[in-house]
């Protein structure tokens, strides 16, 4: 055992050195994401969603280095991967449309103008528009997948969030503020 520490002092060194880097890499993402959730006024819930998938992208990123740095023979490793993608490849060109709709909700989380709360109208030739006219939806939840949507009948519609990157909205109004105001009338 002890031959085996002597042997590999610059393996735990530099292991040592990539924990220390990742643990910092994922507070700083964390925090940025936090800032970001927190000026935009993101639900909470939305911001510990962006979270998990920072956790989970650190960690591959983590184990793709520490392969590095302990030598792992790529060519093994690399028939290893091919197998592994290939059957995950096949899997996801079945389910792409969860693929989409996962990374269309990171792009929300950034870079969506509308808030849980607001008012919007999707120029959707699809959503039906009664004798009123089209329909008007209060945003009531955005998840990773889907976007909960309530029209004027109080009817839940779940609508997908590529379909939110994809279709034009207008927002009809925004969420009331904190200070009790309508914001951008």
């Amino acid at each position: 055992m002890e031959d085996f520490l002597i042997g590999h002092q610059s393996e735990f060194l530099w292991s040592l050195i990539t924990l220390v880097a990742l643990v910092i890499l994922r507070f700083l993402a964390a925090k940025m994401v936090r800032r970001i959730g927190k000026i935009s006024d993101f639900v909470v819930a939305r911001t510990a969603l962006i979270l998990k998938y920072v956790s989970v992208l650190t960690t591959f990123l983590g184990i793709g280095i520490f392969t590095f740095i302990w030598g792992v023979n790529f060519q093994e490793l690399g028939l290893l991967f091919s197998s592994i993608f290939a059957v995950i490849g096949v899997a996801l060109f079945a389910q792409w449309s969860i693929l989409s709709n996962v990374t269309s909700g990171v792009i929300l989380f950034f870079s969506f103008p509308f808030k849980i709360g607001d008012r919007i109208r999707i120029m959707d030739k699809e959503l039906i528009a009664d004798e009123e006219g089209p329909d008007v939806f209060v945003i009531e939840d955005i998840k990773s997948y889907h976007v909960h949507l309530r029209n004027h009948r109080g009817e839940l519609i779940t609508y997908p969030n590529n379909m939110m990157l994809q279709k034009a909205i207008v927002l009809v109004n925004k969420a009331e503020t904190k200070n009790g105001g309508i914001e951008g009338q």
